[in-house]
């Protein structure tokens, strides 16, 4: 079975424009033009509505028709009282304050307001784009057990997390292995992530599904970029750039 790499794009929106477009460039030049997928928030922290932002859509009309794969990245990309309404314990509570930075929307959201937003989410980019989006990714990779009920039932085709990426139509597990991510909102955190970033170049070549995601925010630190380029370029050299479709013929 062949090995594949699937390179992402995460909050793209109207916020983060010239971030994203930095960020299309460089993976443009190292894994192919539209040879990644594209994580849209339809209204990043209730301050770029995608639905007013009509120049913007036809960007991504335009990307999508290139052959990016568009997927619904949750609504608001922000996990508080605000715009979520859940406090958080146990569990819960350390993912929310230790594996994100309050980003973790979709962690608390009963069932039903998690299935209002993805299909919300879900006509409105599919409107802006004109086709079905290829799935559906909670911010930071994070689902409570409201966000995974909805899931299943959604009819999304694909989804992923830390770890997997799955098929919630099914619960087929379609491939395994940590994504490679940067860190950009401390020192300590870029140090970790550049260490791992190199940890993966020398050690991630087994994996089937070789997994890169970027933010706006690595676009920020000189040195997140360059090890982006380079850990893109290592997987890019031993395998094809692919689409997560590709995972359900694989």
């Amino acid at each position: 079975m062949d090995k594949l790499l699937l390179a992402s794009i995460h909050d793209v929106g109207p916020r983060f424009e010239s971030e994203v477009d930095r960020l299309v460039d460089l993976l443009g030049r190292v894994v192919g033009e539209a040879r990644f997928a594209m994580l849209v928030v339809p209204d990043h922290w209730g301050l770029a509505p995608l639905g007013e932002a009509a120049a913007f859509r036809a960007r991504l009309r335009g990307w999508a028709a290139q052959g990016v794969e568009m997927f619904v990245h949750g609504w608001y990309h922000k996990d508080s009282i605000e715009f979520t309404g859940a406090q958080h314990a146990g569990l819960t509570s350390f993912k929310a304050r230790h594996l994100t930075a309050g980003e973790g929307e979709f962690l608390g959201l009963d069932e039903a307001e998690a299935a209002r937003r993805m299909a919300a989410g879900r006509a409105l980019i599919e409107d802006a784009i004109g086709t079905a989006t290829a799935g559906f990714i909670a911010p930071a990779w994070l689902y409570g057990p409201g966000a995974l009920a909805a899931l299943a039932a959604s009819g999304f085709p694909l989804a992923e997390d830390h770890m997997k990426v799955w098929d919630p139509r099914s619960g087929a597990v379609l491939a395994r292995g940590p994504v490679v991510t940067w860190a950009s909102r401390s020192i300590p955190r870029q140090l970790s992530s550049l260490g791992v970033a190199a940890v993966a170049r020398a050690a991630f070549h087994g994996l089937r599904v070789a997994r890169i995601a970027v933010h706006p925010g690595d676009t920020t630190v000189p040195a997140l970029l360059d090890s982006i380029g380079r850990t893109c370029a290592s997987f890019a050299r031993r395998r094809p750039a692919a689409r997560y479709a590709d995972l359900h013929s694989a």
